[in-house]
Protein backbone atom coordinates (compact mmCIF):
# COMPACT_ATOMS: atom_id res chain seq x y z
CA UNK A 1 0.00 0.00 0.00
CA UNK A 2 1.14 3.50 -0.74
CA UNK A 3 1.66 5.82 2.19
CA UNK A 4 -0.28 9.08 1.80
CA UNK A 5 1.89 11.90 3.11
CA UNK A 6 0.66 15.20 1.68
CA UNK A 7 3.35 17.01 3.67
CA UNK A 8 6.68 18.48 2.72
CA UNK A 9 9.73 16.26 2.99
CA UNK A 10 11.47 16.67 6.38
CA UNK A 11 14.23 19.24 6.69
CA UNK A 12 17.35 17.12 6.72
CA UNK A 13 20.13 19.62 7.13
CA UNK A 14 22.44 19.83 4.13
CA UNK A 15 23.36 23.50 4.38
CA UNK A 16 26.61 22.65 6.17
CA UNK A 17 27.73 20.93 2.95
CA UNK A 18 27.61 24.22 1.02
CA UNK A 19 30.80 26.29 1.11
CA UNK A 20 31.56 29.70 -0.41
CA UNK A 21 35.13 30.85 -1.08
CA UNK A 22 34.82 34.15 -2.99
CA UNK A 23 38.53 34.89 -2.56
CA UNK A 24 39.21 31.84 -4.78
CA UNK A 25 36.07 32.18 -6.94
CA UNK A 26 34.89 28.77 -5.72
CA UNK A 27 31.65 27.29 -4.41
CA UNK A 28 31.45 23.69 -3.23
CA UNK A 29 28.52 21.43 -2.41
CA UNK A 30 30.19 18.55 -0.61
CA UNK A 31 33.16 17.85 -2.88
CA UNK A 32 31.48 19.09 -6.04
CA UNK A 33 32.41 22.47 -7.38
CA UNK A 34 29.30 24.55 -8.15
CA UNK A 35 28.47 27.75 -10.02
CA UNK A 36 25.62 30.22 -9.53
CA UNK A 37 23.62 31.28 -12.59
CA UNK A 38 20.81 33.80 -12.93
CA UNK A 39 17.47 32.31 -13.94
CA UNK A 40 17.21 34.99 -16.65
CA UNK A 41 20.47 33.76 -18.18
CA UNK A 42 19.24 30.16 -18.05
CA UNK A 43 16.02 31.27 -19.73
CA UNK A 44 17.98 32.98 -22.51
CA UNK A 45 19.94 29.77 -23.09
CA UNK A 46 16.76 27.68 -23.01
CA UNK A 47 15.00 29.89 -25.54
CA UNK A 48 18.07 29.92 -27.80
CA UNK A 49 18.16 26.12 -27.77
CA UNK A 50 14.45 25.92 -28.61
CA UNK A 51 14.68 28.40 -31.47
CA UNK A 52 17.87 26.99 -33.00
CA UNK A 53 17.50 23.24 -32.39
CA UNK A 54 13.77 22.78 -31.85
CA UNK A 55 11.80 21.96 -28.74
CA UNK A 56 12.52 18.22 -28.93
CA UNK A 57 16.30 18.57 -29.00
CA UNK A 58 16.30 21.41 -26.45
CA UNK A 59 14.27 19.28 -24.07
CA UNK A 60 16.66 16.36 -24.57
CA UNK A 61 19.72 18.46 -23.75
CA UNK A 62 18.22 20.06 -20.66
CA UNK A 63 16.78 16.77 -19.37
CA UNK A 64 20.21 15.15 -19.67
CA UNK A 65 21.81 18.00 -17.74
CA UNK A 66 19.26 17.46 -14.99
CA UNK A 67 19.87 13.68 -14.99
CA UNK A 68 23.61 14.24 -14.63
CA UNK A 69 23.08 16.72 -11.79
CA UNK A 70 20.71 14.36 -9.96
CA UNK A 71 23.17 11.47 -10.19
CA UNK A 72 25.94 13.50 -8.60
CA UNK A 73 23.70 14.84 -5.84
CA UNK A 74 22.62 11.27 -5.07
CA UNK A 75 26.26 10.35 -4.50
CA UNK A 76 26.45 13.08 -1.84
CA UNK A 77 23.13 12.01 -0.28
CA UNK A 78 24.27 8.38 -0.04
CA UNK A 79 27.57 9.38 1.55
CA UNK A 80 25.67 11.28 4.26
CA UNK A 81 23.29 8.43 5.02
CA UNK A 82 23.25 7.17 8.59
CA UNK A 83 23.02 3.47 9.52
CA UNK A 84 19.46 2.11 9.39
CA UNK A 85 18.19 5.38 7.95
CA UNK A 86 14.83 5.13 6.18
CA UNK A 87 14.57 5.38 2.39
CA UNK A 88 12.20 8.29 2.94
CA UNK A 89 14.99 10.33 4.53
CA UNK A 90 17.34 9.48 1.66
CA UNK A 91 14.84 10.78 -0.89
CA UNK A 92 14.25 13.80 1.31
CA UNK A 93 17.83 14.87 0.74
CA UNK A 94 17.14 15.14 -2.98
CA UNK A 95 14.07 17.25 -2.23
CA UNK A 96 16.02 19.52 0.07
CA UNK A 97 18.84 19.91 -2.43
CA UNK A 98 16.19 20.85 -5.01
CA UNK A 99 14.89 23.56 -2.69
CA UNK A 100 18.29 24.70 -1.42
CA UNK A 101 19.54 25.62 -4.91
CA UNK A 102 16.26 27.33 -5.81
CA UNK A 103 14.74 24.84 -8.24
CA UNK A 104 11.47 23.80 -6.61
CA UNK A 105 9.70 23.03 -3.32
CA UNK A 106 8.88 19.32 -3.13
CA UNK A 107 6.18 17.54 -1.16
CA UNK A 108 5.19 13.88 -1.30
CA UNK A 109 1.68 12.53 -1.91
CA UNK A 110 2.46 8.79 -2.05
CA UNK A 111 5.67 7.08 -1.07
CA UNK A 112 6.36 3.36 -1.45
CA UNK A 113 10.10 2.76 -1.61
CA UNK A 114 12.12 -0.24 -0.46
CA UNK A 115 15.61 0.03 -1.87
CA UNK A 116 16.65 -3.47 -0.83
CA UNK A 117 13.82 -5.00 -2.89
CA UNK A 118 14.13 -2.62 -5.83
CA UNK A 119 10.62 -1.25 -5.24
CA UNK A 120 9.95 2.40 -5.96
CA UNK A 121 6.73 4.36 -6.45
CA UNK A 122 6.67 8.04 -5.52
CA UNK A 123 4.04 10.63 -6.32
CA UNK A 124 5.03 14.16 -5.44
CA UNK A 125 4.28 17.82 -6.09
CA UNK A 126 6.53 20.65 -7.21
CA UNK A 127 5.71 24.19 -6.19
CA UNK A 128 7.44 27.45 -7.12
CA UNK A 129 9.34 25.76 -9.93
CA UNK A 130 11.52 28.30 -11.68
CA UNK A 131 11.50 26.48 -15.03
CA UNK A 132 7.76 26.50 -15.75
CA UNK A 133 7.53 30.12 -14.57
CA UNK A 134 10.19 31.05 -17.13
CA UNK A 135 8.56 28.93 -19.82
CA UNK A 136 5.14 30.48 -19.27
CA UNK A 137 6.58 33.99 -19.39
CA UNK A 138 8.32 33.28 -22.70
CA UNK A 139 5.92 30.90 -24.44
CA UNK A 140 2.64 31.03 -22.54
CA UNK A 141 0.49 28.08 -21.50
CA UNK A 142 1.14 25.03 -23.66
CA UNK A 143 0.13 21.41 -24.05
CA UNK A 144 3.34 19.70 -22.88
CA UNK A 145 5.22 19.70 -19.55
CA UNK A 146 7.97 22.30 -19.23
CA UNK A 147 9.96 21.22 -16.14
CA UNK A 148 12.64 19.49 -18.19
CA UNK A 149 15.59 20.09 -15.86
CA UNK A 150 13.60 18.95 -12.81
CA UNK A 151 12.39 15.75 -14.50
CA UNK A 152 15.94 14.83 -15.47
CA UNK A 153 17.15 15.60 -11.94
CA UNK A 154 14.47 13.46 -10.27
CA UNK A 155 15.15 10.54 -12.63
CA UNK A 156 18.92 10.76 -12.12
CA UNK A 157 18.73 11.13 -8.34
CA UNK A 158 16.31 8.24 -7.83
CA UNK A 159 18.11 5.99 -10.34
CA UNK A 160 21.40 6.48 -8.50
CA UNK A 161 19.79 5.85 -5.09
CA UNK A 162 18.00 2.72 -6.27
CA UNK A 163 20.78 1.26 -8.43
CA UNK A 164 18.33 0.85 -11.31
CA UNK A 165 16.72 3.08 -13.92
CA UNK A 166 13.87 5.11 -12.45
CA UNK A 167 11.83 7.36 -14.75
CA UNK A 168 10.02 10.41 -13.37
CA UNK A 169 7.10 11.68 -15.45
CA UNK A 170 5.29 14.98 -15.08
CA UNK A 171 1.57 14.14 -15.33
CA UNK A 172 0.44 17.67 -14.46
CA UNK A 173 2.35 20.89 -15.04
CA UNK A 174 1.76 24.54 -14.23
CA UNK A 175 2.95 25.33 -17.77
CA UNK A 176 -0.02 23.30 -19.07
CA UNK A 177 -2.49 25.30 -17.01
CA UNK A 178 -2.59 22.96 -14.00
CA UNK A 179 -2.59 24.41 -10.49
CA UNK A 180 0.72 22.74 -9.65
CA UNK A 181 3.20 20.24 -11.05
CA UNK A 182 2.51 16.59 -10.15
CA UNK A 183 5.10 13.92 -10.82
CA UNK A 184 5.15 10.11 -10.65
CA UNK A 185 8.41 8.15 -10.45
CA UNK A 186 8.79 4.39 -10.82
CA UNK A 187 11.16 1.85 -12.45
CA UNK A 188 11.42 2.04 -16.24
CA UNK A 189 10.23 -1.55 -16.68
CA UNK A 190 7.04 -0.78 -14.73
CA UNK A 191 5.93 2.00 -17.07
CA UNK A 192 3.78 0.63 -19.91
CA UNK A 193 5.40 3.15 -22.29
CA UNK A 194 8.91 3.99 -21.02
CA UNK A 195 9.97 5.12 -24.50
CA UNK A 196 8.04 8.36 -23.95
CA UNK A 197 10.61 9.34 -21.30
CA UNK A 198 13.66 7.49 -22.58
CA UNK A 199 13.58 9.43 -25.84
CA UNK A 200 14.92 12.42 -23.91
CA UNK A 201 17.69 10.44 -22.22
CA UNK A 202 19.08 7.84 -24.59
CA UNK A 203 18.91 8.95 -28.21
CA UNK A 204 21.99 10.50 -29.83
CA UNK A 205 21.48 14.07 -31.01
CA UNK A 206 22.24 14.33 -34.73
CA UNK A 207 23.57 17.73 -35.73
CA UNK A 208 22.05 19.35 -38.78
CA UNK A 209 18.59 17.91 -38.13
CA UNK A 210 15.83 20.40 -38.90
CA UNK A 211 14.27 21.92 -35.80
CA UNK A 212 11.32 19.96 -34.46
CA UNK A 213 11.92 16.94 -36.73
CA UNK A 214 11.65 13.54 -35.06
CA UNK A 215 15.09 11.97 -34.78
CA UNK A 216 14.03 8.33 -34.56
CA UNK A 217 10.84 6.41 -35.02
CA UNK A 218 8.66 5.43 -32.07
CA UNK A 219 9.38 1.77 -32.88
CA UNK A 220 13.12 2.40 -32.51
CA UNK A 221 12.46 4.02 -29.14
CA UNK A 222 10.46 1.03 -27.99
CA UNK A 223 13.29 -1.31 -28.94
CA UNK A 224 15.81 0.89 -27.14
CA UNK A 225 13.55 1.18 -24.10
CA UNK A 226 13.29 -2.59 -23.90
CA UNK A 227 17.06 -2.94 -24.19
CA UNK A 228 17.59 -0.66 -21.19
CA UNK A 229 14.82 -1.80 -18.91
CA UNK A 230 14.08 -5.42 -19.80
CA UNK A 231 16.96 -6.85 -21.83
CA UNK A 232 18.65 -10.14 -20.95
CA UNK A 233 21.22 -9.66 -23.69
CA UNK A 234 24.92 -10.10 -23.01
CA UNK A 235 25.70 -6.79 -24.70
CA UNK A 236 27.41 -4.21 -22.52
CA UNK A 237 26.46 -1.27 -24.77
CA UNK A 238 24.17 0.22 -22.17
CA UNK A 239 24.11 3.79 -20.91
CA UNK A 240 22.41 7.17 -20.73
CA UNK A 241 25.21 9.64 -20.02
CA UNK A 242 26.07 12.48 -22.42
CA UNK A 243 29.55 10.98 -22.90
CA UNK A 244 27.96 7.65 -23.87
CA UNK A 245 25.59 9.40 -26.28
CA UNK A 246 28.50 11.16 -27.99
CA UNK A 247 30.09 7.76 -28.70
CA UNK A 248 26.79 6.38 -30.02
CA UNK A 249 26.37 9.43 -32.23
CA UNK A 250 29.82 8.95 -33.77
CA UNK A 251 29.19 5.25 -34.34
CA UNK A 252 25.87 6.10 -35.99
CA UNK A 253 27.66 8.53 -38.28
CA UNK A 254 30.46 6.24 -39.41
CA UNK A 255 28.56 2.92 -39.47
CA UNK A 256 26.95 3.58 -42.86
CA UNK A 257 30.36 4.13 -44.47
CA UNK A 258 33.27 1.78 -45.10
CA UNK A 259 35.77 4.00 -43.27
CA UNK A 260 38.35 2.39 -41.02
CA UNK A 261 37.54 3.05 -37.37
CA UNK A 262 39.99 3.22 -34.46
CA UNK A 263 38.45 2.71 -30.99
CA UNK A 264 40.47 4.25 -28.17
CA UNK A 265 40.05 3.98 -24.42
CA UNK A 266 41.19 2.31 -21.24
CA UNK A 267 41.02 -1.41 -20.69
CA UNK A 268 37.51 -2.60 -19.88
CA UNK A 269 35.53 0.32 -21.35
CA UNK A 270 33.77 -1.98 -23.82
CA UNK A 271 35.66 -1.42 -27.08
CA UNK A 272 34.79 -4.88 -28.41
CA UNK A 273 31.10 -4.34 -27.62
CA UNK A 274 31.12 -0.99 -29.43
CA UNK A 275 32.90 -2.61 -32.39
CA UNK A 276 30.14 -5.20 -32.65
CA UNK A 277 27.51 -2.47 -32.35
CA UNK A 278 29.17 -0.58 -35.21
CA UNK A 279 29.06 -3.75 -37.33
CA UNK A 280 25.37 -4.35 -36.50
CA UNK A 281 24.48 -0.80 -37.55
CA UNK A 282 26.43 -1.00 -40.82
CA UNK A 283 25.41 -2.31 -44.24
CA UNK A 284 27.59 -5.34 -43.50
CA UNK A 285 25.40 -6.46 -40.59
CA UNK A 286 24.34 -9.65 -42.39
CA UNK A 287 27.95 -10.67 -42.97
CA UNK A 288 30.52 -12.09 -40.51
CA UNK A 289 31.96 -10.16 -37.58
CA UNK A 290 35.39 -11.64 -36.89
CA UNK A 291 37.45 -10.56 -33.89
CA UNK A 292 41.10 -11.26 -33.20
CA UNK A 293 43.07 -10.30 -30.09
CA UNK A 294 46.46 -9.35 -31.47
CA UNK A 295 48.10 -9.72 -28.06
CA UNK A 296 47.02 -13.36 -27.75
CA UNK A 297 48.64 -14.60 -30.99
CA UNK A 298 52.36 -15.51 -31.00
CA UNK A 299 54.41 -13.36 -33.37
CA UNK A 300 55.41 -16.38 -35.49
CA UNK A 301 51.74 -17.28 -36.08
CA UNK A 302 50.30 -13.80 -36.60
CA UNK A 303 50.72 -13.71 -40.38
CA UNK A 304 49.09 -17.14 -40.77
CA UNK A 305 46.21 -16.15 -38.48
CA UNK A 306 45.48 -12.96 -40.40
CA UNK A 307 46.00 -14.06 -43.99
CA UNK A 308 45.74 -17.86 -43.97
CA UNK A 309 48.11 -20.64 -45.04
CA UNK A 310 48.49 -22.66 -48.24
CA UNK A 311 49.24 -26.36 -48.09
CA UNK A 312 52.99 -27.01 -47.79
CA UNK A 313 53.79 -23.43 -46.76
CA UNK A 314 55.82 -24.81 -43.85
CA UNK A 315 56.46 -28.09 -42.11
CA UNK A 316 53.20 -29.45 -40.78
CA UNK A 317 50.98 -27.40 -43.10
CA UNK A 318 49.17 -30.46 -44.47
CA UNK A 319 46.15 -28.52 -45.68
CA UNK A 320 45.24 -25.00 -46.70
CA UNK A 321 43.69 -22.93 -43.92
CA UNK A 322 41.69 -19.72 -44.19
CA UNK A 323 42.83 -16.66 -42.30
CA UNK A 324 40.75 -14.02 -40.53
CA UNK A 325 40.52 -11.89 -43.68
CA UNK A 326 38.98 -14.86 -45.52
CA UNK A 327 36.56 -15.54 -42.66
CA UNK A 328 35.47 -11.90 -42.49
CA UNK A 329 34.82 -11.58 -46.23
CA UNK A 330 32.07 -9.04 -46.82
CA UNK A 331 31.90 -8.23 -43.12
CA UNK A 332 33.99 -6.64 -40.38
CA UNK A 333 37.39 -7.62 -39.00
CA UNK A 334 38.00 -6.34 -35.46
CA UNK A 335 41.66 -6.06 -34.47
CA UNK A 336 41.77 -5.73 -30.70
CA UNK A 337 44.97 -4.52 -29.00
CA UNK A 338 46.34 -3.57 -32.42
CA UNK A 339 49.36 -1.85 -30.83
CA UNK A 340 50.83 -5.30 -30.07
CA UNK A 341 51.01 -6.36 -33.75
CA UNK A 342 54.57 -7.35 -34.74
CA UNK A 343 56.23 -5.06 -37.29
CA UNK A 344 56.14 -7.67 -40.09
CA UNK A 345 52.37 -8.11 -39.65
CA UNK A 346 51.99 -4.33 -39.52
CA UNK A 347 53.59 -3.95 -42.95
CA UNK A 348 51.32 -6.59 -44.48
CA UNK A 349 48.22 -5.08 -42.83
CA UNK A 350 49.25 -1.71 -44.28
CA UNK A 351 49.36 -3.27 -47.74
CA UNK A 352 45.82 -4.61 -47.34
CA UNK A 353 44.55 -1.20 -46.24
CA UNK A 354 46.27 0.51 -49.20
CA UNK A 355 45.50 -1.97 -51.99
CA UNK A 356 42.63 -4.11 -50.69
CA UNK A 357 44.65 -7.22 -51.52
CA UNK A 358 46.57 -9.87 -49.58
CA UNK A 359 48.39 -13.18 -50.07
CA UNK A 360 48.11 -16.34 -48.05
CA UNK A 361 51.31 -17.60 -46.46
CA UNK A 362 53.09 -19.77 -49.03
CA UNK A 363 51.05 -18.45 -51.97
CA UNK A 364 51.91 -15.96 -54.70
CA UNK A 365 48.28 -15.37 -55.65
CA UNK A 366 46.69 -12.07 -54.71
CA UNK A 367 43.26 -12.20 -53.10
CA UNK A 368 40.77 -9.36 -52.85
CA UNK A 369 39.79 -8.32 -49.33
CA UNK A 370 36.25 -6.97 -49.06
CA UNK A 371 36.58 -6.36 -45.33
CA UNK A 372 35.95 -3.38 -43.11
CA UNK A 373 38.69 -2.85 -40.51
CA UNK A 374 37.87 -1.76 -36.95
CA UNK A 375 40.88 -1.56 -34.64
CA UNK A 376 41.10 -0.93 -30.91
CA UNK A 377 43.84 -0.11 -28.44
CA UNK A 378 44.22 1.09 -24.87
CA UNK A 379 47.71 2.38 -25.67
CA UNK A 380 48.66 5.75 -27.11
CA UNK A 381 49.57 4.72 -30.65
CA UNK A 382 51.48 7.92 -31.35
CA UNK A 383 53.72 7.18 -28.36
CA UNK A 384 54.28 3.70 -29.81
CA UNK A 385 55.16 5.31 -33.17
CA UNK A 386 57.74 7.59 -31.55
CA UNK A 387 59.18 4.59 -29.68
CA UNK A 388 59.60 2.70 -32.97
CA UNK A 389 57.12 -0.05 -32.02
CA UNK A 390 54.40 0.96 -34.46
CA UNK A 391 54.60 2.07 -38.08
CA UNK A 392 53.73 5.71 -38.62
CA UNK A 393 52.12 5.06 -42.02
CA UNK A 394 49.92 2.33 -40.52
CA UNK A 395 48.91 4.67 -37.69
CA UNK A 396 47.59 7.22 -40.20
CA UNK A 397 45.79 4.47 -42.13
CA UNK A 398 44.01 3.25 -38.99
CA UNK A 399 43.35 6.72 -37.59
CA UNK A 400 40.76 7.64 -40.24
CA UNK A 401 37.86 7.88 -37.77
CA UNK A 402 39.04 7.65 -34.15
CA UNK A 403 36.42 7.27 -31.40
CA UNK A 404 37.45 7.83 -27.79
CA UNK A 405 35.36 5.75 -25.36
CA UNK A 406 35.32 7.47 -21.96
CA UNK A 407 36.14 5.58 -18.74
CA UNK A 408 33.31 4.67 -16.40
CA UNK A 409 34.40 7.22 -13.79
CA UNK A 410 33.55 9.96 -16.32
CA UNK A 411 30.07 8.61 -17.02
CA UNK A 412 28.62 8.01 -13.58
CA UNK A 413 25.09 8.46 -14.92
CA UNK A 414 25.52 5.05 -16.58
CA UNK A 415 26.35 3.19 -13.37
CA UNK A 416 22.73 2.67 -12.18
CA UNK A 417 21.55 1.29 -15.53
CA UNK A 418 24.67 -0.89 -15.82
CA UNK A 419 24.08 -2.24 -12.31
CA UNK A 420 20.49 -3.09 -13.22
CA UNK A 421 21.61 -4.64 -16.52
CA UNK A 422 24.25 -6.88 -14.91
CA UNK A 423 22.04 -7.83 -11.96
CA UNK A 424 19.31 -9.05 -14.31
CA UNK A 425 21.81 -10.90 -16.49
CA UNK A 426 23.61 -12.74 -13.69
CA UNK A 427 20.51 -13.35 -11.59
CA UNK A 428 19.04 -15.11 -14.62
CA UNK A 429 22.28 -16.96 -15.40
CA UNK A 430 22.61 -18.29 -11.83
CA UNK A 431 18.87 -18.65 -11.12
CA UNK A 432 18.96 -16.22 -8.22
CA UNK A 433 16.12 -14.06 -6.89
CA UNK A 434 17.87 -10.78 -6.04
CA UNK A 435 16.14 -7.50 -6.83
CA UNK A 436 17.93 -4.69 -5.02
CA UNK A 437 20.95 -3.31 -3.19
CA UNK A 438 21.43 -1.77 0.21
CA UNK A 439 22.09 2.00 0.22
CA UNK A 440 25.62 1.32 1.53
CA UNK A 441 26.34 -0.93 -1.45
CA UNK A 442 24.89 1.61 -3.87
CA UNK A 443 27.01 4.36 -2.31
CA UNK A 444 30.17 2.32 -2.78
CA UNK A 445 29.34 1.45 -6.40
CA UNK A 446 28.69 5.12 -7.21
CA UNK A 447 31.74 6.57 -5.50
CA UNK A 448 34.29 3.95 -6.56
CA UNK A 449 36.72 5.07 -9.31
CA UNK A 450 36.41 1.81 -11.35
CA UNK A 451 39.95 1.50 -12.73
CA UNK A 452 38.82 -1.68 -14.51
CA UNK A 453 35.80 0.14 -15.95
CA UNK A 454 32.73 -1.80 -17.14
CA UNK A 455 34.55 -5.13 -17.07
CA UNK A 456 35.35 -4.64 -13.40
CA UNK A 457 31.78 -3.55 -12.59
CA UNK A 458 30.45 -6.65 -14.35
CA UNK A 459 32.80 -8.90 -12.36
CA UNK A 460 31.88 -7.26 -9.06
CA UNK A 461 28.14 -7.66 -9.69
CA UNK A 462 28.58 -11.26 -10.85
CA UNK A 463 30.55 -12.14 -7.73
CA UNK A 464 28.00 -10.41 -5.52
CA UNK A 465 25.10 -12.29 -7.14
CA UNK A 466 26.90 -15.58 -6.49
CA UNK A 467 27.63 -14.73 -2.85
CA UNK A 468 24.24 -13.26 -1.98
CA UNK A 469 21.37 -15.41 -0.72
CA UNK A 470 18.01 -15.40 -2.48
CA UNK A 471 15.47 -12.77 -1.42
CA UNK A 472 18.20 -10.62 0.11
CA UNK A 473 19.75 -7.43 -1.29
CA UNK A 474 23.35 -7.10 -2.41
CA UNK A 475 25.39 -5.58 0.41
CA UNK A 476 28.94 -4.34 1.00
CA UNK A 477 30.08 -7.74 2.23
CA UNK A 478 29.16 -9.21 -1.18
CA UNK A 479 30.95 -6.49 -3.15
CA UNK A 480 34.25 -5.94 -1.36
CA UNK A 481 37.40 -7.97 -1.82
CA UNK A 482 40.86 -7.73 -0.34
CA UNK A 483 42.04 -5.63 -3.28
CA UNK A 484 39.10 -3.24 -2.93
CA UNK A 485 40.05 -2.52 0.68
CA UNK A 486 43.38 -1.02 -0.40
CA UNK A 487 42.12 1.28 -3.14
CA UNK A 488 40.48 4.64 -2.98
CA UNK A 489 36.88 4.84 -4.11
CA UNK A 490 36.50 8.37 -5.30
CA UNK A 491 38.04 10.85 -7.67
CA UNK A 492 38.50 14.04 -5.69
CA UNK A 493 38.92 17.51 -7.24
CA UNK A 494 42.28 19.02 -6.30
CA UNK A 495 40.65 22.00 -4.60
CA UNK A 496 38.45 19.72 -2.52
CA UNK A 497 41.49 17.92 -1.16
CA UNK A 498 42.54 20.96 0.87
CA UNK A 499 40.90 21.91 4.13
CA UNK A 500 40.34 25.66 4.18
CA UNK A 501 39.88 27.23 7.58
CA UNK A 502 38.28 30.64 6.99
CA UNK A 503 37.31 32.63 10.11
CA UNK A 504 33.56 32.86 10.47
CA UNK A 505 32.92 30.37 7.66
CA UNK A 506 32.33 26.67 7.38
CA UNK A 507 35.32 24.41 6.79
CA UNK A 508 35.86 22.91 3.40
CA UNK A 509 34.96 19.27 2.87
CA UNK A 510 37.47 16.82 4.24
CA UNK A 511 39.61 15.06 1.68
CA UNK A 512 39.34 11.30 1.36
CA UNK A 513 42.39 9.15 1.93
CA UNK A 514 44.89 8.85 -0.89
CA UNK A 515 45.26 5.76 -3.06
CA UNK A 516 46.12 2.77 -0.91
CA UNK A 517 45.84 4.87 2.24
CA UNK A 518 45.45 3.23 5.62
CA UNK A 519 42.65 5.65 6.51
CA UNK A 520 40.65 4.45 3.51
CA UNK A 521 40.89 0.82 4.67
CA UNK A 522 39.94 1.85 8.20
CA UNK A 523 36.87 3.72 6.95
CA UNK A 524 35.63 0.67 5.05
CA UNK A 525 36.25 -1.65 8.00
CA UNK A 526 34.44 0.73 10.37
CA UNK A 527 31.45 0.73 8.04
CA UNK A 528 31.43 -3.08 7.83
CA UNK A 529 31.60 -3.47 11.61
CA UNK A 530 29.21 -0.66 12.54
CA UNK A 531 26.53 -1.09 9.88
CA UNK A 532 26.70 -4.79 9.11
CA UNK A 533 27.97 -6.47 12.27
CA UNK A 534 30.93 -8.09 10.53
CA UNK A 535 32.99 -10.04 13.09
CA UNK A 536 36.70 -10.82 13.14
CA UNK A 537 35.91 -14.37 12.01
CA UNK A 538 33.78 -13.06 9.15
CA UNK A 539 36.63 -10.79 8.07
CA UNK A 540 39.17 -13.61 8.20
CA UNK A 541 36.80 -15.80 6.22
CA UNK A 542 36.43 -13.11 3.55
CA UNK A 543 40.17 -12.37 3.36
CA UNK A 544 41.13 -16.03 2.96
CA UNK A 545 38.50 -16.67 0.30
CA UNK A 546 39.44 -13.51 -1.58
CA UNK A 547 43.17 -14.28 -1.56
CA UNK A 548 42.52 -17.79 -2.91
CA UNK A 549 40.23 -16.37 -5.58
CA UNK A 550 42.63 -13.59 -6.59
CA UNK A 551 45.56 -16.02 -6.84
CA UNK A 552 43.55 -18.49 -8.98
CA UNK A 553 44.03 -21.20 -6.33
CA UNK A 554 47.82 -20.79 -6.04
CA UNK A 555 48.40 -21.37 -2.31
CA UNK A 556 51.87 -19.79 -2.19
CA UNK A 557 50.69 -16.62 -3.92
CA UNK A 558 47.56 -16.42 -1.72
CA UNK A 559 49.66 -16.76 1.42
CA UNK A 560 52.00 -14.01 0.21
CA UNK A 561 49.04 -11.72 -0.42
CA UNK A 562 47.88 -12.24 3.17
CA UNK A 563 51.36 -11.91 4.66
CA UNK A 564 51.30 -15.39 6.20
CA UNK A 565 53.05 -18.71 5.53
CA UNK A 566 51.64 -21.41 3.31
CA UNK A 567 51.15 -23.61 6.38
CA UNK A 568 49.15 -20.90 8.15
CA UNK A 569 46.98 -20.54 5.04
CA UNK A 570 46.42 -24.31 4.89
CA UNK A 571 45.34 -24.26 8.55
CA UNK A 572 42.79 -21.51 7.86
CA UNK A 573 41.54 -23.31 4.74
CA UNK A 574 40.98 -26.40 6.84
CA UNK A 575 39.00 -24.38 9.37
CA UNK A 576 36.90 -22.98 6.53
CA UNK A 577 36.27 -26.40 4.97
CA UNK A 578 35.14 -27.88 8.28
CA UNK A 579 33.03 -24.86 9.14
CA UNK A 580 34.96 -24.09 12.34
CA UNK A 581 34.97 -20.39 11.53
CA UNK A 582 31.60 -18.84 12.47
CA UNK A 583 29.56 -18.20 9.37
CA UNK A 584 31.98 -20.12 7.16
CA UNK A 585 30.53 -22.25 4.42
CA UNK A 586 32.36 -25.46 3.47
CA UNK A 587 34.92 -24.93 0.73
CA UNK A 588 37.36 -27.12 -1.12
CA UNK A 589 40.89 -27.03 0.35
Amino acid sequence: MYTPLQVAFPDIILKDQLHFYPEKAQIYLGQQRMVMLQTAAFNDLRNELISSLGSQTARTLITRIGFSSGTRDAELALQLQEPDEAAYDLCARGAQLHAMVGIALVSALNFDVEVAKGRCFIEFLWEHTFEDELHCASHGIGTTPACWLEIGYASGFLSACMGKLILAREVECHAMGDATCRVIAQPADEWPDPELDLQYLEMPIVSGMPAGQERVSINSRKVAAKSLSQSKSTSEVVGLSPAFQVVLGKIGRVAATNATVLLLGESGVGKSAFARLLHEQSQRAGKPFVAINCAAIPETLMEAELFGVERGAFTGADAARAGRFDLAEGGTLFLDEVATLPLIAQSKLLRVLETGQFERLGSGTLRQANVRIVAATNEDLWTAVRAGRFREDLFFRLNVFPIEIPPLRNRKEDIPVLIEHFMKRFATAYSRDIKGLTPAATAMLLSYAWPGNIRELSNVIERAIILCDDNRPLDLVHLLTLKDLSRTSAHVPPQAQQEMAVPGKLAAPAAPASHGGEADCAAVVRQLVRQHGVTLADMENMLVRTAIDQSAGNASRAAAMLGITRGQLAYRQKKLSTGELPGAAPTAP
